[in-house]
């Protein structure tokens, strides 16, 4: 049901995050099953495989948001069972391909995340989100946007922002830029390797429809076969 194409040789270090014996039912259908492998630090892998073939159900089963029917899941060589999943969640984040941002402005949305409870031992530094909204060639006057008024792809940025600030070890991206334009597509791609530059153990996982995407920012695939 899975198989694994290598482009270049990983790190020898323990994995970051490990998948055994993976394996997802919906009704009398498994759509993945037996699904085993590892990411190490520093690794940018992608999830490849056909339209319907469960890439977003992998990677929201790995984020805890989606359940599971066998196997077992490992970070940083702790089973799931071990983690408390706010904990777990601020460490292994999943963008959605659609995200949800609350009532206010850019601004509030960023800085609301800090009142959620597993949150609060961190700040909101507006500096920070300043220097990556340069990346991404925006000013300052983009915080004071209200969310209503964004588009798809300005709201994918503003959740990319309020996951980045968070300081995460693993990025779950599920096809973050399909709602963006070639000039911030490659503006996002940037803020990516930046984020991962910041700790060479950061990993990501991504999903992505351009074959051409996937050969600039990952070097490893796994693919799920129909």
């Amino acid at each position: 049901m899975a198989s694994q194409s290598v482009r270049v040789s990983t790190s020898t270090t323990y994995p970051l995050l490990e998948v055994q014996n993976l394996g997802r039912q919906i009704e009398s259908r498994w759509i993945w099953r037996n699904f085993t492998f590892a990411v190490q630090p520093g690794e940018r892998l992608a999830v490849t495989g056909p339209s319907g073939s469960g890439k977003s159900l992998l990677l929201r089963a790995i984020a805890t948001l989606d359940p599971i029917q066998t196997g077992e899941i490992a970070f940083c060589s702790k089973p799931l069972s071990q983690w408390s999943v706010p904990e777990y969640r601020t460490q292994v984040i999943y963008l959605h391909q659609r995200p949800a941002l609350w009532e206010g402005t850019v601004e509030f949305n960023l800085q609301r995340v800090f009142t959620l409870k597993s949150h609060r031992h961190k700040t909101y530094s507006r500096e920070m989100i300043l220097h990556y909204l340069d990346k991404l060639g925006r000013s300052s006057q983009f915080l004071q946007q209200p969310s209503s008024s964004l588009s798809g792809g300005e709201s994918q940025i503003v959740a990319f922002l309020r996951a980045l600030q968070l300081s995460p070890q693993i990025f779950l991206l599920d096809e973050p830029t399909a709602s963006l334009d070639a000039e911030t597509v490659r503006q996002f791609e940037l803020l990516v390797q930046t984020w991962q530059a910041e700790d060479t153990n950061r990993a990501y996982l991504w999903t992505s429809h351009d074959p051409s995407q996937l050969k600039r920012i990952t070097d490893r695939a796994i693919t799920i076969s129909g």
